[in-house]
Formats: C-alpha cells, sequence, structure tokens
C-alpha cells in the first residue's frame, strides 16, 4: 500500500511526540489524511473518529490522555474537512455527498492501520458527526472490541419552531440548484472564530477553546464553516436510518454533556435504553465537547474510557 507522508501540524498544542500523518486514497479517490500516536508496549489502538468541522490536531490533548492510560491512537480527518479533499469549489462548505460515503473513509482508515500494524485489540472513540459515522460501522462490523461515544450526532438538533422548515429546505433547495448553499443560521467561517467564549455551545475551559482557535489561526488550511443542504438532507436521511436499526453486541457507552446544546438529546437517551451491553454517562456542567472540557470534568471521562477499553483485554 502506498502511504505517503502527510503534514502533522506540532507548533501549536501538539499532542504526544512521535505523531506520524500519511495520505490514504479511498476506494473512490478521495484522498484522506490518517495520523496515529505510536505507543511502545499499547494495550490497543484507539481509532479516533472527529466531528464536523474537525481535524487529526485538535485531538493531541486526547492522545496524550489516553497515551498516559496505555494506548495508541490513530485519528482522521474525514472527506471534505481538515486536509482531506474538499468536496465544493467553496472549501469552507461542509459538504458530502451521502452520508454513507464516510465509510468508505473508514475503510481507508482500517487498511492503514493494518499497515502500520498498529497495536491490537482496536477501539473506537467517535466525537459527535464522528458518532454517527461510527454507529454505522459498527452495526457493519468495523473490527473494534468496544466504542466509545461523545455527544453522538444521532438526530440534528433543530430548534421546534424551525424542524419543518429544515426538513423542507433540506429537500428542496439541493432541486432548485442551490444544494452547495449554506442553511439559513449557519455561517461561512468556524463557530470558534465568530462566537465569544462567554455561553459558547462546545467548552467550559477557556484554555481549550483558545486552542481551537489558535490552531486555526495558524492554519487556516484547517478551518470549516457550516454545512451545505445536501449535507443537511443527507445527515437527516442517515440518522433515520440508523434509528430504525438494532444495536450491535458490542461493549459501549456514551458520554452526555448536561448542557449539550447541538446534538439532539432524546436520540442519544433511546439508542443507549436500547444497546444491551452499552450505558448513557451524564457529565455535569458539561458543554458538546466532553472531551475538550475543564481537566476536572475530563478526567473521569478519561478513567472510564480506559476502562471500558482496558475492561475488555483478555491477558
Amino acid at each position: 500500500m502506498d502511504l505517503t507522508p502527510a503534514p502533522l501540524f506540532t507548533d501549536v498544542h501538539p499532542g504526544p511526540a512521535g505523531g506520524v500523518a500519511h495520505w490514504m486514497m479511498t476506494s473512490d479517490n478521495k484522498r484522506i489524511r490518517v495520523a496515529h500516536w505510536p505507543l511502545d508496549g499499547a494495550k490497543g489502538t484507539v481509532l479516533l473518529f472527529p466531528g464536523r468541522t474537525e481535524y487529526i490536531e485538535k485531538y493531541g490533548v486526547t492522545a496524550g490522555d489516553l497515551s498516559a492510560r496505555g494506548l495508541a491512537t490513530m485519528a482522521i480527518d474525514w472527506r471534505g474537512q481538515g486536509l482531506a479533499d474538499r468536496l465544493l469549489d467553496d472549501p469552507l462548505v461542509g459538504h458530502v455527498d451521502a452520508f454513507p460515503d464516510y465509510q468508505k473513509d473508514v475503510a481507508a482508515m482500517m487498511r492503514a492501520a493494518r499497515s502500520f500494524g498498529l497495536p491490537r485489540p482496536y477501539f473506537m472513540l467517535a466525537h459527535s458527526m464522528g458518532g454517527c459515522i461510527g454507529l454505522r460501522a459498527v452495526m457493519e462490523g468495523i473490527g473494534v472490541q468496544a466504542a466509545a461515544f461523545t455527544g453522538p450526532m444521532w438526530g440534528i438538533y433543530v430548534k421546534p419552531h424551525l424542524r419543518g422548515l429544515a426538513r423542507v429546505l433540506a429537500h428542496v433547495m439541493p432541486r432548485i440548484g442551490n444544494g452547495h448553499g449554506l442553511p439559513p443560521g449557519t455561517k461561512i467561517t468556524p463557530y470558534v472564530l465568530n462566537e465569544p467564549f462567554a455561553d459558547n455551545m462546545l467548552t467550559t475551559d477557556a484554555c481549550m477553546f483558545n486552542m481551537m482557535r489558535d490552531q486555526l489561526a495558524a492554519h487556516p488550511e484547517l478551518s470549516l464553516g457550516g454545512p451545505s443542504y445536501i449535507w443537511l438532507r443527507e445527515a437527516f436521511a442517515e440518522t433515520l436510518h440508523l434509528s430504525q436499526r438494532a444495536a450491535p453486541n458490542l461493549p459501549a457507552i456514551s458520554w452526555l454533556g448536561t448542557n449539550e446544546r447541538i446534538v439532539a438529546v432524546p436520540t442519544i437517551y433511546e439508542r443507549m435504553q436500547n444497546w444491551t451491553g452499552g450505558w448513557l454517562e451524564l457529565v455535569e456542567g458539561a458543554e458538546h465537547e466532553v472531551l475538550m472540557e475543564q481537566e476536572s470534568i475530563r478526567r473521569p471521562v478519561m478513567d472510564g474510557m480506559e476502562k471500558l477499553f482496558l475492561g475488555t483485554v483478555t491477558t
């Protein structure tokens, strides 16, 4: 397999030492980026599925937390974001032609993990949109031993008085040639560059919020704005489809901040109530990104993840 070296930015809030990135080609000829942080004597490898708008470098802190617990990490830039191929003429519009296309990225990531001989067993850690991608992946038999989700996007949150309009626009606008446009209320620039820290919907930790800002300021090519109408249409369709499928027979846990305001909370409760061998943990006082929260909030989440993952390892 041709694994061509790719950039991994380490000048702003880097992850553990020794991280390397590579380009991978998907089965439909999209170039994505994968990176891994090796660890001597690792007890397994966490496959990290970022959320929408995110990029590998954002999870350097998480990779460090996992390394301290004896786990190596591999992360991915999904098609349309990070340094992966952007799919539209305007690179700041988040887009995918069809949500199952992300499974082609997952397959490329798995090929890379095997090619590098990353320590087994494999585990999955999936955030937000990555939780939607990851849910389909575990339903379809991705080779992981346990799965952890944080603020998973198993439903699209829309304000109640706008839900009907959002669904109509998501279907109508692509039909009239505006499928690449931005839905009302979304912006072409990244959330962390648009919004102040006060009352932001991502984290209560000012240092983590500034980390995200600093990374995008240093490397604006990582930036992504709002989603296209087609992305929204496909996200509605994918979350509905997955809601109608049974959970896999796999140990799993979901963490949900008690101040979650980005994804549809009821869908998370419903899924975990019906997941044999799975459970839901509420994270008191946390916003959407529990992995980017204050140390006092983040540490118990990482401890629980270690217990879940390594508790499945037989020696």
